[in-house]
């Protein structure tokens, strides 16, 4: 189960590397290649939601198998307490992961959208400048 984090841990670390690629203010020809890179980027990556998804049906359904151990000690022992608080902590940090690797995907979408169309509309100001 740890490689399916590790692979969504990189992939949102992809988008955030493009994201900034993006955004930051650079030499056109970087942005473009940027833009090039995460557009090409994008068919491949739209696997990321329903593999979120199923991590996010897995994440649930272990939540529901685990047997429950209040902060009280009732029911289960001090190790058994700690390894139970590890898991919720492991749970909350998987699920922010992969709301972060949704949300960098759809802001890579956005952002490659915006400025594909900066692009184009550079270009048409570019003839409109040379017609002149």
């Amino acid at each position: 189960m740890a490689l399916e984090w590790v692979v969504l841990s990189y992939t949102a670390a992809a988008e955030a590397t493009l994201l900034l690629l993006l955004t930051i203010p650079l030499l056109n020809p970087v942005r473009r290649s940027a833009a090039a890179a995460s557009r090409a980027a994008l068919k491949p990556l739209v696997a990321l939601v329903p593999f979120s998804l199923f991590l996010l049906l897995d994440i649930y359904w272990k939540y529901e198998a685990r047997p429950l151990c209040d902060n009280k000690g009732h029911g289960c022992n001090p190790t058994e307490l700690i390894r139970y608080q590890k898991s919720l902590a492991k749970a909350q940090r998987n699920t922010v992961l992969i709301a972060s690797a949704l949300l960098m995907y759809w802001l890579l979408f956005a952002v490659s959208g915006f400025v594909v169309q900066l692009e184009h509309l550079e270009q048409r100001l570019q003839k409109l400048m040379n017609q002149d």
